[in-house]
């Protein structure tokens, strides 16, 4: 396991920061002092961490693997979405701050745009929270097909992280940022009908691994 690169910042502060109390509390012997700074910085630093994934090789064609770790907390059927242009089945994960908190994209794709929306911090538990709250709506391309992913930060999350470009392409379960602290992410996929679901509301998912759906090919005309 390893920290990801892209909590550089933060977990380097922590480290620098906490680094002072620690060596004052050596110098002086205060052994209580140093293991509690050491349960700190882990407590802290584990946010960021980045444990090494064996992504499931042949899978069945239109499996969608989950893109963030969590707990499944809706799954909406909708009219219409701006990512596929049309009907969808949105798969909604809720990331508390014990989550691993990268992301990753659930198949093979290329990212064609990206929206990023101001918004408010509610608790990311709240039904509203997906709605209104600040937000990172990407769109891909698989096959010709396109699907979405949505960042949605929460009350504490108040940093989306998604360093990529339009035209970037992607392999199944490879990372494309993360969100800072509890917060949730979105999988939206076209043709609700031909979608077969794999996981139900209360499930728990990791990113990568976790088949959440399938997507059924589109017919030939």
């Amino acid at each position: 396991m390893t920290l990801t690169r892209y909590g550089f910042k933060q977990w380097c502060t922590i480290t620098v920061i906490l680094a002072i109390p620690f060596g004052y509390m050596i110098w002086f012997g205060w052994w209580i002092g140093v293991a509690v700074v050491a349960i700190l910085w882990v407590a802290l630093v584990s946010f960021f961490r980045n444990p090494w994934r064996q992504i499931p090789q042949n899978l069945p064609d239109g499996t969608m693997l989950s893109p963030a770790d969590g707990v499944i907390s809706a799954i909406e059927h909708v009219d219409a979405h701006e990512t596929v242009d049309g009907p969808a089945v949105i798969i909604r994960i809720f990331l508390s701050v014990l989550n691993v908190h990268i992301n990753r994209t659930p198949c093979t794709s290329v990212l064609s745009k990206a929206i990023y929306r101001k918004g408010k911090f509610l608790d990311a538990r709240s039904e509203e929270s997906a709605k209104v709250n600040e937000s990172n709506t990407l769109f891909f391309t698989h096959l010709n097909e396109s699907f979405g992913i949505r960042q949605v930060s929460g009350k504490i999350a108040r940093n989306i992280v998604c360093p990529i470009q339009e035209g970037d392409s992607f392999s199944q379960g490879q990372q494309f940022g993360m969100i800072k602290f509890g917060s949730t992410t979105e999988l939206i996929l076209p043709r609700p009908i031909d979608v077969t679901i794999h996981v139900s509301k209360g499930d728990s998912v990791r990113a990568g691994l976790t088949p959440l759906a399938t997507l059924a090919p589109l017919a030939k005309e």
